[in-house]
């Protein structure tokens, strides 16, 4: 996506990539796949708008976060798939880790929960398990032992797409704080962790800020870009769309509506310990300026959930949701929990799965579809009350993005479920525009935040129209379904 000074769209282009499934609750991305389609779009949308690449003041890259990689420092070549963040591959290993008593160690340090969410335990999987590199040794080398010498670099998906368009090894604060490696007070990659994971420190990128005045590098003007351009900001794309969203004061939220859905408050200079299931993470942070935090509460499965009812042949395709789901006047009392890769924030129960209750024979397509959506909705109150019970500050305002929000219905549910305002922007890819922002802040072309706030612009606000009361039944009824998904895989599943 390119945006100009107002922060408006000049052009874009979209490509999917293959979701690789090898087994139940695994999911992987090809990361040469992933550099092949960044260089197409690229072009793409540089070419339809008649633009040249050294028309761009610079780039900035946002990514899907905890997902993990390692590659030859040499080759650029990866050693395995990427595994993403969905994966749980290494959920024995988190328990082991709960068996041990280290899970508050681990909280205190990262602010995260001890999850297979988080990059550790898929980096230490990868070190243990990709194939051995073949080299001019006599016998293959061993993965650690090159990770130990710095040939094998680990990353999440920014750390390698920074690593192919400029040759440096880098993280911005964001993705760093995510890996469940890194202890967000001191700001720097913890070696305790590092011992427990056995990730060797050399593996690891330099840690930046989000918003680099000395840049991550340029692009090479021999590359395929033919320009030499900064690349100086990176977010992950939570924390991205919170910078898009420009929530640069505490108590500022957004809830973002991709693959999942990500709800986070600004707490400033402040780093707040959760009690009741969210995260302590880092919202960002600006060259020479202190690192804001935030509370976030991870939740899973949403979208995704939508594109399951594609799977699953109920839709053709997501715009069909809102009128399926307004062809009746409610899901007649089933609950669709899409706990496909366990729960997220606030239960964090790896072993939840999904579920489908309070089905009859009257039940039909439509009913299951509107089930789905009120799941949308049901998981965002979970984690809008423990945030507020967190932070003491209640929401009069929630600033909405993602692709889930073009759907009416469902941002009208979603106010009359919370019980609080819904302000849709007009650009709803605030998660490209917060990295754009950041890169823009760090080179220049824009002169400080205050004048990010000017591009803010809403393009339809929802209030609560529901009775309080009928909301809060269908919530607490909610609640009851969620528990009959809980810990389903200790008991059969993919166990």
């Amino acid at each position: 996506m390119v945006f100009d000074h107002d922060g408006t769209v000049v052009t874009d282009a979209y490509e999917t990539h293959e979701q690789i499934y090898p087994e139940p609750g695994w999911v992987e991305h090809d990361p040469l796949e992933i550099w092949e389609n960044t260089k197409s779009v690229v072009r793409a949308a540089l070419d339809d708008a008649g633009l040249s690449a050294d028309q761009l003041a610079a780039i900035g890259v946002t990514n899907q976060r905890e997902t993990t990689l390692l590659w030859d420092r040499d080759t650029g070549k990866p050693v395995h798939n990427a595994i993403v963040w969905q994966d749980r591959r290494t959920t024995d290993r988190v328990e082991q880790l709960e068996s041990e008593g280290k899970v508050e160690e681990i909280r205190a340090k990262t602010g995260l929960e001890a999850d297979a969410y988080f990059s550790a335990t898929k980096a230490e999987w990868l070190l243990d398990n990709a194939d051995p590199i073949k080299t001019q040794r006599a016998r293959p080398a061993d993965m650690k032992e090159r990770a130990a010498e710095g040939e094998i670099l680990f990353g999440t998906i920014d750390s390698w797409l920074i690593y192919n368009l400029t040759g440096n090894h880098i993280t911005d604060v964001t993705n760093a704080s995510r890996t469940m490696l890194f202890d967000i007070h001191e700001m720097e990659w913890d070696d305790d962790l590092l011992r427990e994971f056995d990730v060797p420190r050399e593996s690891l990128p330099e840690v930046r800020p989000s918003s680099d005045e000395d840049y991550y590098g340029t692009t090479d003007p021999d590359g395929f870009l033919g320009a030499e351009i900064p690349v100086a900001g990176a977010l992950g794309d939570q924390q991205a769309a919170l910078f898009g969203q420009t929530c640069f004061d505490a108590g500022d939220a957004k809830n973002t509506y991709g693959t999942g859905s990500f709800f986070l408050m600004n707490t400033g200079n402040e780093a707040v310990d959760s009690d009741h299931g969210l995260l302590t993470t880092v919202g960002f942070q600006r060259s020479g300026e202190p690192v804001q935090y935030a509370l976030e509460g991870s939740i899973f499965v949403t979208g995704a959930a939508i594109e399951w009812l594609e799977d699953m042949t109920l839709i053709e395709d997501a715009a069909e949701t809102e009128a399926l789901a307004r062809s009746v006047d409610s899901t007649d009392g089933v609950y669709v929990v899409p706990a496909f890769t366990g729960l997220g924030a606030p239960h964090w129960d790896q072993r939840a799965r999904g579920t489908i209750v309070g089905m009859t024979r009257g039940t039909r397509r439509e009913h299951v579809v509107r089930a789905t959506l009120e799941s949308i909705a049901y998981q965002t109150r979970d984690v809008a009350e423990a945030m507020v019970a967190d932070s003491d500050i209640e929401m009069e305002s929630l600033k909405v993005d993602g692709g889930a929000v073009k759907n009416n219905f469902l941002c009208q549910l979603q106010a009359d479920i919370i019980g609080t305002e819904i302000a849709r922007p007009e650009v709803d890819e605030t998660t490209a525009l917060g990295s754009a922002y950041a890169a823009g802040l760090a080179v220049g072309y824009w002169d400080d935040p205050d004048e990010l706030r000017q591009n803010w612009r809403v393009d339809r606000e929802f209030a609560p129209e529901m009775d309080r009361d009928e909301a809060d039944r269908m919530y607490d009824r909610w609640g009851d379904a969620v528990e009959r998904s809980t810990d389903w895989a200790r008991d059969g599943g993919d166990d």
